[in-house]
């Protein structure tokens, strides 16, 4: 056992000096770890942000006025003020957003108490914008609404007072979702990358060859191989995590880093495995990249890291239990956002486990068959 462990132990770190020596490659990961999350964080905004809004406004009262004036960066752009008949034309042309109609006689029918109604029409083919930011304007002309009718005079009562209180992210600043996740992503993609690139790597420069004419198993070869190239992914998700989005992002970490590093660790035998899987089908680093493509892409948007796991079909659901991304995503955001501990993410942790040992035995038959078939 011990000269096992040696003779792991010295296959990883011929991978390190590998990896070393290719350029391209630690490029690649510093990229990935670096301004890829950076760029992703700050460029793709879920929240409202420098929104163009339009306004008809048929009353010219007082509290259109206050309407407008409410309407302020940096959610919105200033409103521009459009008649009627320009509601489809600047819609069409993609110029707003959002296109606010104000009625006739609205301020009159707020005193009377006639419940008159404001449109707001939104452009949906920007759907996060467009969802988030009806929102918030139906709140911000609700409280105008609310103050003046109250001013005047009039009955402003509602039947519901709502108190809302947003737990983990009080803000609502996406980079601090997407700039976790990217790294999340970021982990799944580099470890499959890595390990099949290193499989490919040592049978286009023949080196496979040697490896059988050593006294190691297939077995051997593949744990050097996932733990040289997991612990390089590990230390450079955590320098990212403290660097890109602690100390770069101002993004809080709610849990312990160290059960994060944990659940990571384990979590590379499963993916780093799978890209050895995935290189045995192959015969070269153009067919591996192909093949890598739709599963990854699957892997990713189906895990919840993207979108929640809980708004796809059931039978989506039940089937993505069987990725090891998929209880990842769900350890990796309860322990980072909410700060849950090992008595609440243990299910995650032994999902991770178990789907580890599957993949790994795949890998390793799917692997030797390979060797065999070499010599």
């Amino acid at each position: 056992m011990r000269k096992r462990l040696i003779n792991i132990l010295s296959l990883g770190v011929k991978e390190l000096y590998s990896i070393r020596a290719d350029p391209v490659m630690l490029v690649l990961i510093i990229y990935t770890f670096s301004y890829a999350v950076y760029a992703v964080a700050t460029g793709a905004r879920l929240e409202v942000h420098d929104a163009s809004v339009a306004i008809v406004d048929e009353d010219h009262s007082e509290i259109s006025r206050r309407i407008k004036e409410a309407i302020l960066p940096p959610f919105f752009k200033e409103p521009q003020e459009i008649s009627a008949s320009e509601i489809g034309p600047v819609m069409d042309s993609n110029r707003f957003i959002f296109v606010i109609e104000i009625p006739p006689k609205l301020e009159s029918d707020l005193v009377s108490n006639r419940r008159p109604s404001i449109q707001i029409n939104a452009d949906a083919t920007a759907i996060a914008i467009a969802g988030n930011g009806v929102g918030v304007l139906q709140q911000i002309i609700g409280q105008q609404v609310v103050s003046y009718v109250t001013n005047a005079g009039g009955s402003a009562d509602l039947p519901v007072n709502f108190a809302t209180r947003v737990m983990f992210n009080p803000n609502l600043h996406s980079h601090w979702f997407t700039s976790v996740m990217q790294i999340i992503n970021n982990i799944t993609m580099l470890s499959v990358i890595l390990t099949g690139a290193a499989l490919i790597r040592e049978r286009e420069h023949g080196t496979i060859e040697h490896l059988l004419a050593m006294p190691v198993t297939p077995n051997d070869v593949m744990l050097a191989k996932i733990w040289a190239n997991g612990v390089i992914i590990v230390l450079a998700a955590v320098v990212s995590m403290k660097v890109v989005v602690q100390l770069v992002l101002q993004v809080p970490i709610a849990g312990s880093l160290w059960l994060f590093l944990a659940g990571t660790l384990l979590y590379q035998f499963s993916v780093t495995a799978l890209g050895i899987l995935i290189a045995t089908f192959t015969t070269s680093m153009a067919q591996f990249g192909l093949l890598c493509i739709p599963i990854l892409v699957i892997l990713q948007l189906l895990s919840g890291s993207s979108t929640p796991l809980e708004t796809m079909p059931t039978w989506l659901q039940n089937i993505m239990q069987i990725a090891p991304t998929t209880h990842f995503v769900s350890f990796a955001q309860a322990v980072l956002y909410r700060g849950a501990g090992l008595d609440i993410v243990w299910p995650q942790l032994v999902g991770m486990t178990v789907i580890s040992g599957v993949i790994f035995a795949i890998s390793g038959l799917r692997f030797r068959r390979s060797l065999i078939a070499s010599k």
